[in-house]
């Protein structure tokens, strides 16, 4: 079968390999659907982050090339011996999280913290930009019939979305900062209505962004216009509950953290390529705090639970649908090179 895998920065092919098979406790699914996160952005601009390039991966025991794709959707084929959880025909996403199961953190229940913890499609194990993927079982969730294939493919990050805003001390009728709205930043406003945020304000220069952040609800400032802080500061009568910081980009950290109110609460969920300036006043004088989280954990069935009831909806946030013989031209580089774009969409061969 035909299989993006990574090689190296810069280094995407794709590849004839071997179709997996459902080993025992795996579980085979014909991929629908794989987005292009962020992730695999940075993996292709700047990796290896996630990617085991030099040695293998201590869960999987592969390093590159690897089979790239963690958010997506598909049909069960087949089943491995022992598996009860899903069966043939099932309709499925997969949590691409592998953990040890031993170390202080999984045995406290969060795995996503696994001092070993990788990710299907960027540590091994195969990936979602290919026809076919083998993934364990626990790994493995079922969707309704009232959730499509597309809508699917954006349970993952619509997880990392709900796990920030969870993780976050936000409460119902709180006031929200949302600083950059690409692919998460969207959905993290999403997941701030479905938490009951009174009000979410949007900090985007994109036009299209803005416009797509306005559709679903948010409060657009443009940092072009106005000075973001004080607009935010005015708006609210002294700053927001909580902000997330969802750009990478090392001064919109602290503009962040700044638009919060005495006592706020700033939440990083970007993965940041370069280290970032913060004057510890502002965090020290007006005692606010700051987190971050990875990932998600234990979230997956609320993400699919909000689907069925119309949150993350895929009409508002793909842009685009390419097959993955056109994942290099029409997916990677379209998206450093359009920021309109939100969400792309890869359907395998």
């Amino acid at each position: 079968m035909k299989a993006l895998r990574w090689h190296g920065q810069k280094d995407l092919r794709l590849d004839n390999i071997e179709e997996p098979a459902a080993a025992k406790g795996k579980v085979k699914i014909r991929v629908e659907w794989c987005g292009i996160c962020g992730s695999d952005l940075h993996e292709y601009t700047s990796g290896p982050i996630f990617i085991p390039q030099d040695a293998p991966h201590p869960l999987t025991g592969e390093k590159a090339p690897i089979v790239m794709g963690h958010e997506f959707s598909g049909q069960v084929v087949e089943i491995g011996e022992g598996v009860t959880k899903v069966s043939v025909g099932d309709r499925v996403v997969v949590e691409p999280i592998y953990a040890c199961g031993e170390c202080e953190a999984c045995q406290q229940g969060k795995y996503n913290l696994c001092d070993k913890m990788g990710f299907l499609g960027l540590a091994g194990g195969g990936g979602g930009f290919s026809s076919f993927v083998a993934a364990d079982e626990v790994m493995v969730h079922k969707i309704p019939d009232s959730v499509s294939y597309e809508q699917g493919a954006l349970v993952e990050p619509s997880a990392v979305a709900l796990h920030a805003v969870r993780s976050s001390k936000l409460k119902v009728g709180d006031k929200a900062a949302v600083f950059g709205t690409g692919p998460i930043g969207l959905l993290v406003i999403e997941a701030l209505k479905a938490s009951g945020a009174s009000e979410i304000y949007a900090v985007e220069l994109s036009p299209e962004r803005k416009e797509k952040a306005a559709e679903l609800g948010a409060i657009v400032i443009d940092p072009k216009e106005f000075d973001a802080v004080s607009e935010i500061h005015k708006r609210t009568n002294g700053g927001v509950d909580v902000a997330y910081e969802v750009t990478g980009v090392p001064p919109v950290l602290t503009q962040a953290l700044k638009s919060t109110k005495m006592g706020g609460e700033l939440m990083i969920v970007s993965i940041f390529e370069k280290e970032a300036p913060l004057q510890p006043n502002n965090v020290v004088m007006m005692e606010r705090t700051i987190k971050g989280i990875i990932g998600y954990r234990d979230v997956f069935p609320a993400v699919i639970s909000l689907m069925d009831k119309g949150y993350f909806p895929a009409e508002k946030l793909v842009t685009k649908r390419i097959q993955l013989n056109d994942v290099l031209s029409e997916g990677f580089e379209t998206l450093l090179k359009e920021k309109n774009q939100v969400k792309i969409l890869v359907k395998p061969e």
